[in-house]
């Protein structure tokens, strides 16, 4: 079964505004010492699929820098490999798209060329590990003509809003959007896709002629009578970042082993290779439930965060239920609790910062405090 993969690395920036800011979704840091772009795209070279289109729209510099050839998933090739998709707006509109729908538009030339038979489509605002090739054997079995993800959700404590599906059979018969996901027992939409690449091509040409925006709106919602749309259950660890207390709650998830074996369990998740020197522990270091990349220099304490590469803690300084990202600097007898940091940032000695379990305090990049 040959397929291409389609990968939207910023169609959810807005709902992470405080990090997408200066780069896509697709390039946030997660989990010590990966991008979020990674999960899509391990997931597809895992699965056999190598000719992967990530399609971009602003701020893509970083995404451009960390996917590079593709060398790091094995997808520099002659043929196929990983393809950027810059933007493109609408003949006579001044900007570019607002939607899935307005995005593949721009992108009708990367599947007219594609001559692979089914087409992926994923966000990178769900961290998870998912084998593709089972979502088509399903979509293959149920003569599916369009095949949707979902999680099923029994309770949280989240405030995340998400679409659910109601199924009969297997079959989705219902949608709706704008749930609230503590309302428990939900069947929530993961944003990954499966159908043939003929059956899209007509969708997008067919939204094209009728000046039709939204794939969940204007596709999937309206044609779920005329066409066979199916649900697949994925029933692994799953994180969806749609919000930066989600992105907060889904890092600090890691940390248990068992979310962590099903994540990184096999070593099946691919990033970019950085010949860093291994962590330098100090005499009075002492670290506790973390995850700490390689680069750093750790003096002071540490216990259930995640410190990300080339991160400095320094003597006397206590870290707790945070998350601090690349090249951060610590000072002496600093405290932090419940703080995400950006890259650069230089915390001083002696400073004491605290957000909450329910409400982290961001510290944007390159700030000194």
């Amino acid at each position: 079964m040959r397929a291409v993969g389609i990968i939207f690395s910023n169609i959810h920036d807005h709902k992470v505004p405080e990090l997408a800011r200066i780069r896509t979704l697709g390039s946030i840091p997660f989990a010590g010492r990966y991008r979020l772009i990674d999960f899509p795209l391990s997931n597809m070279v895992n699965s056999g699929i190598d000719t992967v289109g990530i399609i971009t729209k602003s701020n893509y510099q970083s995404l451009m820098d960390h996917v590079g050839s593709g060398k790091d998933w094995d997808l520099a090739r002659k043929d196929g490999g990983v393809i950027m998709l810059p933007p493109f707006g609408d003949l006579g509109s001044d900007s570019l798209y607002t939607s899935r729908l307005e995005a593949l538009k721009g992108v009708t030339n990367f599947l007219f060329r594609a001559d692979e038979e089914y087409v992926v489509m994923t966000d990178c605002d769900n961290v998870c590990r998912i084998n593709y090739n089972d979502v088509i054997e399903s979509h293959i079995r149920n003569h599916a003509d369009i095949t949707l993800v979902y999680k099923h959700v029994e309770s949280s404590e989240s405030d995340a809003i998400v679409t659910d599906f109601k199924l009969k059979d297997g079959r989705i018969v219902g949608v709706n959007k704008n749930i609230p996901v503590n309302n428990g027992n939900l069947n929530v939409f993961i944003n990954i896709f499966v159908m043939k690449k003929s059956l899209l091509q007509n969708i997008v040409m067919d939204s094209i002629s009728h000046n039709k925006h939204h794939f969940m709106a204007d596709v999937i919602s309206e044609n779920l009578d005329s066409l066979k749309i199916m649900g697949y259950e994925h029933k692994g660890f799953y994180a969806g970042i749609t919000s930066l207390q989600a992105y907060y709650d889904s890092n600090l998830r890691v940390l248990d082993m068992k979310n962590r074996n099903e994540l990184f369990g096999d070593r099946s998740v691919f990033t970019k290779v950085r010949d860093s020197a291994p962590t330098k522990y100090g005499n009075s270091a002492i670290v506790k439930n973390s995850m700490i990349a390689d680069g750093c220099i750790i003096e002071g304490e540490v216990e259930n965060s995640i410190i990300f590469r080339n991160v400095k803690v320094a003597r006397g300084a206590v870290v707790k239920n945070s998350i601090i990202m690349q090249n951060t600097i610590l000072g002496e007898n600093c405290t932090l609790n419940c703080i995400i940091t950006d890259k650069n940032v230089v915390i001083r000695d002696k400073k004491i910062l605290s957000g909450s379990e329910n409400h982290p305090f961001y510290i944007g990049k390159g700030i000194m405090v």
